[in-house]
């Protein structure tokens, strides 16, 4: 391979995120019992007749302002005819001409990568396969469901890039509320081009599409096998076919499905039960004005403004849900440094999956971290209550009241004193060792050992310190 370079574009495709599908009122809702999420539009019953979401294009228009596109300000759907089982009327309504976004592109660690287009179409059904005795099924819940497809330049030289772009594609999506991006239900699935070429060589070579990739594990593992095997064909003095393959993760190889398709082999026309769709500008600039923060913007403050590390700001964004946690935190407890080691060390480590909610909320979060800064529970035991409310969902306030501050007063005074009393080289070695704090943690330390935390920390510490004079 290193004789070679390796030419990528992505076909990225992602469910948007709208109640509807994209021309019929019908739920655009995952898990539903087959074909219950149904109609004549999107079963494609003769005589029946699309009427567009405008949220789906908002969508669309929201995305490719989080990427640098041009928004058109007219957009023409187009029929794409094919005949496939799941696709009931044989053609999608698709972009061609005229899509919704052009341009754009998407900056990685080392380079930026250029976007073609962003269009709007619907997605097809779904075949499910079953024994030979009852043959393939057909579930049209999907049918219909509002699809962003966004094609990149072939800007990609390696498979770490191209996760990466997805990685970062991604996070734009889920950040700025277009779509949910959930690979494992097919929110988002990826077609992948591959081509090789002479190194430096400006002649692209023939390229190979691998439809409907749904991990970045595949997207990785596919790419790597076709270059290698485009390699081999071309080292044994062969040709390179153009062709559709089907990528088989179980096997890890890819297999010829049919021959490569162009544009006009699906006969584009304009769809004649469709109106062009006018975006005016000032439409343009009212969803510009609802853009959040997206992940880098984010990072760039979370350094500049809040003093955390690179590392820090790229875990704490990796995630919206987690960016928003930490966020939420800092509105209860602004301590952002303190906060960023809580998370990062005690939250996460309790956390498999961050789609699901955290066991404490953000506000708990800030009290339990102000109980340790005024020291009314140690450290150690702000940990053993997180670990009691996340795991079993105990409440604060009862822990508070077990942990904080139980030895106090007189009690507390006479443990010191019998502490000291009875640790007399120690308190020697207090007043005359260079590292007196050293032996006064030590002190510290046995007051804690025999409260079991359960010391009021700032008394401990006051009643330590006379007895020490």
């Amino acid at each position: 391979m290193q004789e070679y370079d390796i030419v990528i574009g992505l076909e990225v495709h992602s469910e948007l995120k709208t109640n509807s599908k994209v021309f019929c009122s019908c739920k655009n809702q995952f898990g539903q019992a087959p074909n219950t999420n149904c109609c004549p539009v999107c079963v494609g019953l003769p005589g029946a007749l699309p009427v567009l979401n405008k949220k789906a294009v908002e969508l669309v228009i929201k995305a490719g302002l989080t990427m640098g596109c041009q928004i058109n300000d007219l957009a023409v759907f187009e029929r794409k005819n094919y005949f496939y089982p799941d696709l009931a009327k044989a053609y999608q309504i698709s972009q061609l001409v005229r899509p919704i976004c052009l341009g754009g592109q998407i900056e990685l660690e080392d380079k930026v990568v250029r976007l073609n287009r962003i269009h709007l179409e619907e997605d097809a059904g779904k075949l499910v396969h079953c024994s030979a005795a009852i043959g393939t099924l057909i579930d049209y819940n999907r049918g219909g469901v509002p699809l962003m497809e966004l094609v990149t330049e072939p800007d990609i030289s390696s498979a770490d890039e191209a996760v990466e772009f997805l990685t970062r594609l991604r996070q734009r999506l889920i950040y700025a509320g277009v779509a949910e991006c959930k690979m494992e239900q097919g929110g988002l699935r990826c077609d992948v081009n591959v081509s090789v070429k002479k190194k430096g060589s400006k002649e692209l070579g023939q390229r190979t599409e691998m439809k409907n990739l749904n991990s970045f594990k595949s997207v990785y593992r596919a790419i790597n096998y076709e270059a290698n095997r485009q390699i081999e064909i071309l080292e044994n003095g062969g040709t390179v076919v153009q062709e559709t393959r089907k990528w088989d993760d179980n096997h890890s190889r890819s297999v010829s499905m049919r021959k490569k398709e162009t544009s006009s082999d699906y006969r584009y026309f304009p769809d004649p039960d469709m109106l062009a769709v006018e975006i005016p500008r000032e439409d343009v600039e009212r969803i510009r004005k609802t853009l959040p923060l997206m992940p880098d913007q984010l990072r760039k403050r979370y350094v500049e403004e809040y003093g955390l590390s690179d590392y820090e700001s790229e875990i704490l964004t990796r995630e919206k849900a987690l960016s928003d946690y930490f966020n939420e935190v800092l509105s209860f407890y602004n301590n952002p440094k303190e906060v960023t080691n809580w998370i990062l060390t005690e939250i996460l480590n309790k956390v498999k999956d961050l789609s699901e909610e955290i066991a404490i909320s953000p506000s708990d979060l800030a009290k339990l971290l102000k109980l340790v800064e005024d020291k009314k529970v140690t450290r150690t035991n702000a940990k053993e209550m997180l670990a009691r409310i996340m795991e079993n969902g105990e409440k604060l306030e009862a822990l508070e009241k077990e942990y904080a501050g139980s030895v106090d007063g007189d009690a507390l005074r006479a443990l010191v004193e019998t502490i000291v009393k009875n640790n007399p080289n120690a308190v020697e070695d207090y007043r005359t060792s260079d590292t007196p704090e050293k032996v006064f943690r030590w002190f510290t330390g046995q007051v804690m050992k025999e409260t079991r935390g359960k010391a009021n920390a700032t008394k401990a510490e006051e009643f330590i310190r006379e007895l020490l004079k």
